[in-house]
């Protein structure tokens, strides 16, 4: 991953290239109305497909483009006025065909997959896939083929059989899971393609070359469809839930008795309001067969960013994405997004502070009462989501020598996102519009430090230009808060600006404040396409320091202007002894609104799939001196050492039954300032067809000389206090899928995570700048820190009086977490569903590391006293 240096001559090799790929013809297929629907049993030996012709002809699209396939595939289309229907036959050795059961959207074996474009908007289609097993995957396409989105789960049949020609499938896809015109005669965007397993090769219907941009707006046609009436989707899906907790039993507290039951409902709904516009909706939902977040310990002083799980948010999501800088490259800066779900019922922001002896209860979610979302597009190309959702106010229950009384610690929170596209010359450019608002109910005063007000929102676009071969993006940004004195000045000495930094010269702290605007936005180029091998981005971002949209977004920094660069080498098709080869170079350069210049660091890397489909990738990654306005955490600047990154990865053939992938990862500070490595392995096996099996070991090392600790003050002056910290740090993930039927699958999830942490040689910041990276600090005497186990706390004679001035908590950890899920799913009928459920949680810490010892320490966790959760959770689906 080395950088600056090869990225202009990529760039000019780039522009050099040639512009335009190679003409393919689009394809058509006219289907036929049936006089009687056919039967949804694999077998093709309905009278209704000997209405329309086959048609075929594929190409392979992956190894080899344009090769013809280990096996050739036709397929039908005909249609009624309530589902339209294809017969695939997919021409094979029926003795070398792969059936593997696995649950809905793994695609797993061989499969045929239907795209259907019925908005006919080049834009956005429906994916089917139907595997030889009979599970089933669909997922939602968006923005010309670059997000795919699985979690969309509509209604609809298919069945397989295997004969002494290969195999074949129908599929039955109700017209009220597509969207489409009022229009009499329709004309559908329409692509067919099929993975053979053993020799992982796709084959496509309508050839679209892997070099050229885009790949909805390339499908083939379908015609012939006509006389439909577009059908509202009206559907409704009442659920309950049965649930059962135990957990751990402590003496002198009220609220930990041992268990508890609840028993609960809700109701899921789906209304078409207009042939274009549909409305979700769900009310007291419940997300308990979401399985627990990854468990990490987090030294920083900016929060993590989680990937949202819950289904209802996540369906259909693309429609309200707007990334401040979605780069290439990636960087820190490239997950700050306008909307993260993850905000709207997560955990309280507030917890009670309460006196010694006092037991509190805290709910660790504040409730969403309701959400609903409507989303569509028009027949001219307008896009439209809104998504409005309310959670309840919390309270926090606390006894007091008997004494009980509640604290809020959530209120009443209205959230709001509204987004729309335009599409214009036929899907080339769009324009787009977003806004985002948080309005919250503060009577409660342990609320009071939250912003009652918070707004967002921007413009966006794109346009392609010169036959689709480069795209110029980009996105401006406003914010503005409304709030007490004391919610902006929360906001203000928040990680991600720190006004009240003593050399901040760019933003006036101000407490009296009762209000905080800002802007941000960005501008990228790209070469997208042409037959050339050469893509590249570059581009630009800011954000103001007054910026703020984490009510409702995702924003770790503030006070920032970021440049960036990306260019790729890419041979697509198979040569010597790849089938694929791709090499990388990355530059980014960070300054602040002050103009000091933060970051400059350059990357190289490379990823070779190989023609027995195994897979490497190799890179490394310069990062030159930094200056920091947040290492301090609300301190001056600081200049911390440059450093070396690197990561190594190789990985066999993921169609065998036991196939591994496995990596390193590590970092060396300049001035020996820093020390990280990280081993990882990703371990399959495939003992049956509908079993997988799967662990994932990681172990970890980081020695760091300088980790922040404290910031306590002496003579009138801060204190900067940091520390040697030597972490180490076991993980591992274990995963089993288990289908025992298409519609009736077992998955369990497992988490242990053990993580130590010991600081020894103590210092302060002196001298934040100072040349040398250890002239900036000064190390304790011995004599002069000293350690109150009892307490936990370190004191600190600083003048070397015999008289403590200071002290701060001991900062040593040991934090054990194990997680799990065990799901059972059955879809007893369509749409319907019935889960089991159990989780369990253990969590065990204390602050005397003694050295990370796997087998204490798994011990340790393990006798912790569970939380476990058991749940049924029954829906049944109506079509009305």
């Amino acid at each position: 991953m080395l950088r600056p240096v090869s990225l202009g001559l990529a760039v000019l090799l780039a522009a050099a290239a040639p512009a335009l790929a190679a003409a393919v013809e689009r394809r058509s297929y006219t289907a036929r109305r049936a006089d009687a629907p056919p039967a949804v049993d694999g077998r093709l030996d309905d009278a209704a497909w000997g209405a329309v012709d086959w048609t075929g002809d594929f190409l392979q699209r992956e190894p080899a483009e344009g090769q013809a396939p280990t096996g050739q595939t036709r397929f039908k289309v005909v249609y009624d006025d309530h589902a339209v229907y294809f017969g695939i036959r997919a021409f094979d050795d029926p003795r070398q065909v792969v059936g593997m059961l696995a649950r809905r959207d793994r695609f797993p074996g061989d499969w045929v997959e239907v795209n259907i474009d019925s908005y006919f908007d080049h834009r956005t289609a429906f994916s089917f896939t139907l595997s030889l097993s009979g599970t089933r995957g669909d997922e939602r396409i968006s923005d010309d083929g670059n997000v795919w989105d699985p979690n969309w789960d509509p209604v609809w049949e298919g069945a397989t059989a295997v004969d002494d020609e290969g195999w074949t499938g129908e599929m039955r896809i109700p017209l009220s899971q597509l969207r489409f015109s009022s229009a009499e005669k329709q004309t559908w965007g329409l692509q067919v393609q099929r993975r053979i397993f053993r020799q992982e090769e796709r084959s496509v219907w309508q050839v679209i070359p892997k070099d050229v941009t885009g790949w909805v707006s390339r499908f083939g046609e379908l015609h012939g469809i006509e006389g439909l009436k577009p059908r509202r989707r009206r559907e409704l899906m009442p659920y309950a839930v049965a649930k059962a907790e135990r957990f751990g039993v402590e003496a002198g507290d009220p609220f930990r008795d041992g268990g508890a039951s609840h028993l609960t409902g809700g109701l899921d709904g789906t209304l078409g309001l207009t042939s274009d516009l549909t409305m979700n909706f769900t009310l007291n939902p419940d997300f308990g067969q979401v399985e627990a977040d990854p468990s990490q310990v987090n030294l920083t002083a900016f929060e993590t960013f989680f990937a949202e799980k819950r289904p209802f948010f996540v369906e259909g999501n693309d429609i309200f994405e707007l990334r401040l800088a979605p780069a290439i490259t990636g960087g820190h800066f490239t997950e700050d997004r306008l909307f993260y779900s993850r905000r709207i019922g997560g955990r309280p922001p507030h917890s009670p502070d309460v006196d010694d002896g006092a037991w509190v209860s805290e709910p660790l979610r504040s409730s969403i009462l309701g959400a609903f979302k409507l989303s569509g597009k028009t027949a001219s190309g307008l896009s439209v989501g809104v998504l409005d959702s309310l959670t309840s106010r919390e309270t926090a229950d606390i006894d007091e020598l008997g004494r009980r009384r509640a604290e809020v610690v959530a209120p009443f929170t209205n959230y709001f996102v509204g987004r729309a596209r335009q599409d214009l010359r036929a899907g080339d450019s769009q324009v787009g519009l977003m806004a985002t608002a948080v309005n919250r109910d503060l009577r409660a005063a342990s609320v009071g430090f939250l912003p009652s007000q918070a707004y967002a929102g921007g413009l966006d676009f794109f346009h392609y230009f010169g036959k689709r071969d480069y795209l110029l993006e980009g996105n401006v940004l406003g914010s503005h808060l409304r709030g007490s004195a004391e919610a902006i000045e929360e906001a203000q000495t928040s990680s991600a600006r720190y006004f009240q930094r003593p050399d901040n010269q760019e933003a006036d702290f101000d407490p009296t404040r009762t209000s905080l605007s800002g802007h941000a936005g960005s501008l990228r180029f790209s070469r997208t396409a042409g037959n050339s091998r050469f893509r590249l981005q570059t581009g630009a971002a800011w954000r103001s320091p007054g910026f703020e949209i984490n009510d409702v977004g995702f924003m770790r920094r503030a006070d920032e202007i970021n440049q960036f660069g990306w260019a790729a080498y890419q041979v697509r098709n198979p040569f010597s002894v790849f089938n694929r080869l791709e090499v990388n170079v990355n530059e980014w350069v960070d300054w602040d609104f002050g103009g000091h210049r933060l970051r400059l660091a350059g990357n190289t890397n490379a990823h070779a799939t190989f023609r027995n489909n195994a897979r490497a990738g190799a890179g490394v990654t310069r990062e030159g001196e930094t200056l920091s306005n947040t290492e301090l955490r609300g301190g001056p600047s600081s200049r911390w050492p440059g450093a070396w990154e690197y990561d190594v990865y190789a990985g066999s053939d993921p169609r065998r039954k036991v196939y591994a992938t496995a990596g390193v990862e590590g970092r060396r500070g300049d001035e020996d300032s820093e020390r990280f490595r990280r081993y990882w392995l990703d371990l399959n096996f495939r003992p049956t067809n509908a079993l997988t099996l799967y662990l994932g070991p990681s172990y970890s090392r980081h020695r760091r000389e300088m980790q922040y600790v404290d910031t306590p003050a002496f003579g009138g002056q801060d204190r900067y206090v940091f520390g040697a910290l030597d972490q180490e740090t076991v993980a591992l993930t274990v995963r089993a899928d288990l289908a025992l039927t298409p519609n009736l699958t077992v998955q369990y999830y497992g988490a242990p995570f053990v993580s130590s942490g010991a600081y020894q040689r103590f210092k302060r910041i002196t001298d934040p700048h100072a040349d040398a990276f250890r002239d900036r600090f000064r190390e304790y005497a011995p004599g002069q820190v000293s350690l109150d186990a009892a307490a936990g706390t370190y004191s600190v004679d600083e003048d070397g009086d015999g008289v403590a001035d200071y002290s701060f908590d001991r900062p040593d950890f040991d934090f054990r977490e194990f997680n799990s899920t065990l799901v059972l799913r059955w879809e007893y009928r369509p749409g319907s569903q019935i889960y089991f459920v159990w989780s369990q949680a253990r969590v065990d810490e204390d602050l005397e590391p003694t050295g990370l010892a796997v087998s204490r320490e798994l011990g340790n966790l393990f006798r912790a006293h569970p939380h476990d959760v058991v749940l049924i959770k029954f829906s049944r689906w109506f079509s009305l």
